[in-house]
């Protein structure tokens, strides 16, 4: 029986993520988003004022606390379920816990500063540990590896080490390939393919693919992320198949859906 996996809604608070940066510019727009993610179906919501898009640029530590940090409030306000903080700075994450986040989602596996792990240890909250080639800005140039599958598998294991080695609990760790970050399109399929390899290290996996270019690499004319829901939900209910405890999205309710009919065919 596949159990279904629980649900992350996606918040961007940024002006230039790939797929709805700056839809939410204004705190209240963010918020009713948030809660309309809760209402469809979302387990968490996963909070980012950084865009880690192909290319994007760094944001400072002050505008990316200033765009989080009043959502989070006023989510936390309203909604007492989980809330994830997608950050690289440890700073905005001390920042986001105090104000209410429970998570610590960063694209780095707490390896973009040098304080991570002490400080998410210090948190005692979740942490997503994701794996990137390279940085955002040039993490698409010429993404290489031998064998992709077991070097993401041993990057992340070596980084939760790392973070254990801080003092963060092993039963707050999560694990999250990084689909798309510094990876063809045969990468991101071979990771998806042999998600099995990730569960298998007994970390719980986060999964996410929504609205991603590697699902117009395969269908060309989907060149508008709002056009690639049909790769996002093949995406998440393979992921779920094979054993993904999380999956991360823009389309809450088509995929809590999809997943809950998925784990109904499969039998009790």
């Amino acid at each position: 029986m596949i159990r279904r996996p629980r649900v992350m809604g996606i918040v961007n608070v940024t002006p230039d993520s790939f797929s709805d940066g700056g839809r939410l510019s204004t705190l209240e727009a963010a918020v009713t988003h948030g809660l309309a993610l809760v209402t469809q179906g979302a387990d968490i919501l996963d909070i980012g004022g950084e865009s880690t898009r192909p290319g994007a640029d760094p944001v400072s530590e002050g505008d990316e606390l200033a765009r989080v940090l009043p959502v989070i409030e006023a989510l936390r306000r309203q909604w007492d379920g989980p809330i994830s903080i997608d950050t690289l700075k440890p700073a905005v994450a001390r920042a986001a816990v105090k104000a209410g986040a429970t998570m610590w989602n960063d694209v780095t596996a707490l390896g973009g500063r040098s304080a991570s792990p002490a400080v998410a240890a210090e948190l005692g909250c979740d942490v997503v540990l994701m794996h990137m080639q390279g940085e955002p800005r040039t993490m698409q140039a010429a993404p290489r590896y031998d064998d992709v599958v077991v070097e993401v598998r041993d990057r992340l294991v070596e980084r939760a080490a790392a973070a254990m080695a801080a003092g963060v609990a092993r039963e707050r760790i999560w694990l999250d390939p990084g689909i798309g970050f510094g990876k063809t399109l045969d990468h991101n399929l071979a990771l998806t393919r042999h998600l099995d390899v990730l569960t298998a290290t007994g970390f719980p996996v986060l999964f996410g693919a929504s609205r991603k270019r590697m699902i117009q690499a395969v269908d060309p004319s989907a060149h508008d992320p709002l056009d690639r829901l049909g790769g996002s939900l093949a995406l998440a209910l393979e992921a779920a198949r094979r054993g993904a405890e999380l999956i991360r999205v823009h389309d809450v309710r088509e995929t809590v859906q999809a997943l809950a009919v998925q784990a109904a065919i499969s039998g009790p």
